[in-house]
C-alpha cells in the first residue's frame, strides 16, 4: 500500500507520532546539554585503601564496622575527605545506590517515562550546586573521582548524580506523600550538671529499604580549619541530618510542609553541615541557617552546651521563625508559628501521624518527674502507645516507634557523649560514643563500646516482623 492509499486518519496519526518522537529527542538532547553540571576535579592525593584486619585505612582516615554500626573517621581537606569517604565505603555506596535505582525502576517502570522524568529533573535542577560552597563541591567532586569506574554513569555523570543524591531529602519533602514526615524528637534543655547534661533525642523515620538502617554510619569529621563534628547517616551522605560538634552544638532536621517549592536554594543537609562546621551555639546556628535560602520547608531542632533549645521553622521566601522550647519538650512534623494556618501544614496535621505522636510525646513528658536520663529518652523513643496509654498495633504509624526508624540518637550536649541505635530499627541496644575521645585518638578495633540495653520487647517485635504478610 503506498502513502496515497492510506486513509487520512492513519496519515494524521503517523504525522503526530513523528512530531512527538522528534519533540522527545529534542527535549532529551537539550536536557543532556543544558542540564549538565560542570565542576573541575580538584587536586587530591590518590591514596588507595589498605586494610589492617577489620580496620579500613586511607591516609589519615579510617572505617570500621563494629556492633552493627560503621564508624568512619574522615580527616584532612575537603577533597581529601571526599576521596577517602569513597575509597573507604565504595562497596556500601554501591549497595545503597542500587537500592535507590531499584526504587526508581519500581515506581517508573516505563523507560520512556523514566527518561522524561530524569530529563526534566536535569533541567529543573541544573543550577543546584550553585548554592554549595567550594568546599562541598570539591568534596563531592573528589568523591566522584574516587568512585570510578562508575556503573551508574549512564543515568547522570557521577558528580552531578552525587549532588542529586545529597539533595534527595529536599526533593523528597516536596512530594505530598513524603516518606520523611514521620520523625519525633525530645529535648531536655536544663539539668543540673551532677545529674547529666542537656539532652537532644531523635528518631529519624524514613520509609525506605532497610539498608539505610542496616548500613548506618557514624561519621567523625575533622576538616581542616573547621569545627570537628559527628554525623549519623549512611555511606555516601556528605550533608547532615543528625549531628553534634566539638563545641556541644547538636541539631536534627524534621520534615514539614508549607509554602512553595523552588529549584534554587541551599539544600538543608548542606546548610546543617555548615552550621556544625562553623557555629558554637544556638544563636550562631540560627544566624547561619537564616542566611541560607532553603529549597523546601522543614524544621531544624537546635540545642547547645548551655541547654538553649529551639525549633527553627523554615520555609521558602519566609524569614525563619524561632520557637523557644520548654525545659522538656517534644517536636514532630508540623509548624506552630506563623505558618500554622498554611494549607500544606494543615494537610500534614490532618492526614499524617504528627498530632498523634505529639500528643503521646507530651503525655510521656507530663507523666515523668525528676531527672531525665539518656535511657529514659530512649524509652520514650521506643514508645508504641497512644495518647491515653493504650497499646497500638505493632507498626501503627501513630506510634512514636512505628518500626520504620533509619536511626535514633541521643546527644548529651554538655559532655559530648551520644548513643546510636544499632538496629534493627530501635529494637537493638544503643551504642555509646564520646566525641571528645573520638577526636583524640585512633580507632581500636578490639574494644567493645558500652551500650544502653536493647528493647525488652525485642523478641516479640522480631517475631512479628518475621510473620508473612496477609494477601
Amino acid at each position: 500500500m503506498n502513502r496515497r492509499s492510506l486513509p487520512p486518519s492513519a496519515r494524521w496519526s503517523g504525522a503526530v507520532f513523528l512530531v512527538l518522537l522528534g519533540a522527545f529527542f529534542t527535549f532529551h538532547l537539550s536536557a543532556q546539554t543544558l542540564g549538565k553540571m560542570h565542576h573541575r576535579s580538584p587536586d587530591v592525593p590518590r591514596l588507595h585503601r589498605s586494610d589492617e584486619g577489620p580496620l579500613r585505612v586511607v591516609g589519615a582516615s579510617t572505617a570500621l564496622r563494629r556492633q552493627d554500626i560503621w564508624e568512619v573517621h574522615l580527616r584532612g581537606s575537603a577533597p581529601e575527605i571526599g576521596w577517602a569517604h569513597t575509597q573507604l565505603l565504595r562497596d556500601r555506596m554501591l549497595s545503597n545506590e542500587a537500592v535507590l535505582q531499584g526504587a526508581l525502576h519500581k515506581y517508573l517502570p516505563s523507560p520512556l517515562l523514566r527518561s522524561l522524568v530524569l530529563d526534566w529533573a536535569a533541567l529543573e535542577y541544573r543550577s543546584l550546586d550553585d548554592e554549595l560552597s567550594p568546599s562541598r563541591k570539591n568534596e563531592m567532586a573528589a568523591s566522584a573521582l574516587a568512585f570510578q569506574p562508575d556503573p551508574f554513569a549512564g543515568l547522570f555523570p557521577t558528580y552531578q548524580r552525587f549532588v542529586y543524591l545529597n539533595t534527595l531529602y529536599d526533593i523528597s519533602l516536596s512530594f505530598e506523600h513524603s516518606p520523611l514526615v514521620g520523625c519525633t524528637s525530645f529535648v531536655v534543655s536544663a539539668q543540673d550538671s551532677s545529674t547529666g547534661g542537656p539532652l537532644l533525642a531523635r528518631v529519624f523515620d524514613f520509609e525506605v529499604d532497610e539498608i539505610f538502617d542496616v548500613d548506618k554510619a557514624v561519621f567523625i569529621v575533622k576538616e581542616d580549619e573547621k569545627i570537628p563534628f559527628a554525623s549519623i547517616a549512611w555511606p555516601g551522605l556528605v550533608g547532615v541530618v543528625t549531628g553534634i560538634n566539638a563545641n556541644g552544638l547538636a541539631l536534627v532536621v524534621h520534615g514539614a510542609r508549607a509554602g512553595p517549592v523552588v529549584s534554587q536554594g541551599t539544600p538543608v543537609l548542606h546548610a546543617m553541615r555548615r552550621v556544625l562546621s562553623e557555629a558554637s551555639n544556638t544563636q550562631e546556628a540560627i544566624d547561619l541557617l537564616t542566611s541560607q535560602p532553603p529549597l523546601v520547608s522543614h524544621l531544624v531542632i537546635l540545642q547547645d552546651e548551655g541547654g538553649h533549645a529551639v525549633v527553627l521553622e523554615r520555609s521558602v521566601h519566609q524569614p525563619g521563625f524561632v520557637r523557644r522550647l520548654e525545659r522538656v519538650a517534644a517536636i514532630t512534623n508540623h509548624f506552630e508559628g506563623p505558618l500554622k494556618s498554611d494549607a500544606k501544614n494543615q494537610r500534614v496535621r490532618g492526614t499524617t501521624s504528627t498530632l498523634a505522636r505529639r500528643a503521646r510525646a507530651d503525655a510521656l513528658i507530663k507523666g515523668h518527674h525528676g531527672v531525665v536520663s539518656p535511657a529514659q529518652t530512649i524509652a520514650w523513643l521506643r514508645d508504641r502507645k497512644d495518647e491515653l496509654g493504650r497499646e497500638l498495633p505493632i507498626g501503627d504509624r501513630r506510634a512514636i516507634d512505628a518500626l520504620i526508624a533509619t536511626h535514633a540518637v541521643v546527644f548529651d550536649t554538655r559532655s559530648g557523649r551520644f548513643w546510636v541505635s544499632r538496629g534493627p530499627r530501635m529494637m537493638g541496644a544503643f551504642v555509646e560514643f564520646d566525641l571528645n575521645k573520638e577526636l583524640a585518638g585512633r580507632l581500636e578495633p578490639q574494644a567493645k563500646r558500652s551500650e544502653i540495653p536493647e528493647d525488652p520487647a525485642r523478641a516479640a517485635l522480631m517475631n512479628h516482623m518475621r510473620k508473612p504478610s496477609l494477601p
